[in-house]
């Protein structure tokens, strides 16, 4: 199956940006929705971001809609998350998520069955 790896967490001040990167591996990489979810202290794991198997369809939790964008490098078997004006709210550890079902829609990625989890990246964002 796809094996995913998160990269490029780390401390920025808000207001700041990061990208973050999943490198996957598997022949089927190209064929799967891709999606980001993040935990914090003391919250559940919630859905950030997804994108189809293109790159032509993308979807946002409400609290990041307008500030990340997700996008894809099929050949290079990369997921990204750019995220800009970060929050101190947006403190959390950021995982990468292949879903069971590869072809899952972007809107119902959320509350859909993951196959696949990266091991996570820390985002700290400071006042």
């Amino acid at each position: 199956q796809v094996h995913l790896g998160e990269s490029g967490g780390g401390l920025v001040q808000a207001g700041g940006s990061l990208r973050l990167s999943c490198a996957a591996s598997g022949r089927t990489f190209s064929t799967y929705t891709m999606g980001w979810f993040r935990q914090a202290p003391g919250k559940e794991r919630e859905f950030v971001a997804a994108i189809n198997w293109s790159g032509g369809s993308t979807f946002y939790a409400d609290s990041v809609k307008g500030r990340f964008t997700i996008s894809r490098d099929n050949a290079k078997n990369t997921v990204y998350l750019q995220m800009n004006s970060l929050k101190p709210e947006d403190t959390a550890v950021y995982y990468c998520a292949a879903p069971r079902t590869p072809s899952t829609t972007v809107q119902v990625m959320g509350g859909s069955p993951i196959g696949s989890w990266g091991q996570g990246t820390q985002v700290t964002v400071s006042s």
